[in-house]
């Protein structure tokens, strides 16, 4: 098979497998929350109930990458994953909808994410992973928000020309369209990554372990190194969930406008990844990654100050389009660490699974918290804190850049001994 079209069945996957529990809360979440009567403060406690799940999946779900076929995981988790949209599409109640998130912590990160990125890896080679993580990252933007794009104007089939005369039976028949077209697309993209994904033998030392291999990337700082600015970098992404309700809740737009403003911010994605990769690829990517965090500092530091009234108004629009940039910049090249940091091909599953198990930790803390505070001060002045504590995790992201650097600084001791990356290798 072409080895682009192996791409693009990762890119297809890697996107649609989030779009039931992430996509349709980022792009319809005020619609969420009064369709499921939420609050902020629930809403991010679900999201919590994933991450603890998901966490809990990372590190076997990266052994599991090193022993099995990304065919096999891949397809295996999409039909899960949209089997729970179907029972989502019921409107069920606190609890239900608590198990449910839980459910697919497991399908969309126990069974997937070592399989994909290992593959990821796998297809970038030795010189051209910012590229592979790149093309990831901005084709599952590119797939996104074609996605959301007719997400939203199916929508607005549903809802009257003025949104916010819906009536409730409107906006529910609406709503829950959009969770089955989700299910859809995501039992289809299973159906394309079996037909799509190779099975390929893999190279494997004769005594690798997989639980020996997870131990040994525990010991390694420059590995937490990399998990620590995947947590300021996730903690940013996250951040763009609460977009469209800002929208909404601070410049006066109706469900529609902000569902549609958050698609636009999201055509960002593919341009912000590939451009990334190229230059990660061709200068260096950590120095890259604490250039995006400053620019993010620059950027959540003015909106928190910002108002919708004068030139108010267009610094707003610039920060949007600017932020939204940079976080998918960041999540187009931080995985092509891996490569710089010369991790070892045979452990890449067990170390995705321990940068996975730190680096995405923001899916438990990042939501309730965010909750917390646009529920504490309801309005312009909850989303201006909620800004400058974006800030704040943009000044440790490029921290923590900065000590990537000095571990890696000339004269520094070897990232890796030897023996670490020795050689016996066999196809499995």
């Amino acid at each position: 098979m072409p080895r682009y079209f192996l791409m693009i069945s990762l890119v297809v996957a890697g996107e649609l497998v989030f779009g039931l529990p992430f996509n349709i809360a980022r792009v319809f979440r005020p619609t969420l929350l009064e369709v499921f009567g939420f609050t902020n403060t629930q809403l991010g406690d679900l999201f919590a109930v994933y991450g603890i799940t998901a966490l809990l999946g990372y590190l076997p779900g990266g052994a599991l990458a090193d022993r099995f076929s990304a065919r096999s995981l891949m397809s295996f988790s999409l039909f899960s994953t949209a089997a729970g949209g179907i029972y989502m599409a019921t409107i069920p109640g606190a609890v239900e909808m608590a198990v449910l998130y839980g459910y697919w912590g497991v399908t969309t990160i126990f069974l997937f994410w070592g399989a994909l990125i290992r593959a990821t890896r796998e297809w970038g080679g030795d010189n051209s992973q910012g590229l592979a993580f790149g093309i990831l990252e901005g084709g599952r933007g590119l797939v996104a928000a074609i996605v959301a794009f007719v997400a939203v104007n199916l929508f607005a089939f549903y809802m009257p020309e003025n949104a916010n005369l819906a009536t409730e039976q409107q906006r529910v028949t609406g709503f829950r369209t959009i969770i089955l077209y989700y299910s859809a697309a995501t039992f289809l993209a299973g159906l394309f990554t079996w037909y799509t994904i190779p099975v390929v033998k893999r190279a494997r030392r004769i005594e690798y372990n997989p639980l020996q291999g997870m131990g040994l990337v525990l010991r390694k700082p420059i590995l937490w190194a990399q998990a620590g600015i995947i947590v300021c970098a996730y903690c940013c992404f996250k951040g763009l969930d609460n977009y469209s309700l800002y929208a909404v809740q601070v410049l006066g737009m109706d469900e529609v406008e902000g569902a549609r403003l958050a698609v636009y911010g999201g055509w960002t994605r593919p341009v912000a990844a590939v451009i990334a990769g190229l230059i990660a690829d061709r200068f260096n990517a950590t120095r890259l990654i604490g250039f995006i965090f400053v620019s993010l500092f620059v950027s959540y530091g003015t909106w928190s100050m910002m108002t919708p009234a004068g030139s108010g108004v267009a610094v707003i629009y610039v920060n949007f389009f600017v932020s939204f940039f940079a976080v998918y910049a960041l999540r187009g090249i931080y995985f092509a660490l891996l490569e710089e940091t010369r991790t070892p091909k045979f452990l890449t599953g067990a170390a995705v699974g321990m940068i996975s198990l730190v680096g995405y930790t923001p899916e438990i803390f990042f939501a309730p918290i965010a909750g917390r505070i646009l529920d504490a001060n309801p309005g312009i002045v909850g989303h201006q804190n909620y800004f400058m504590f974006l800030a704040a995790i943009a000044v440790f992201g490029v921290s923590i850049a900065l000590w990537l650097l000095w571990m890696r600084r000339p004269g520094a001791a070897a990232l890796w001994h030897e023996e670490e990356t020795g050689a016996g290798e066999i196809n499995s």
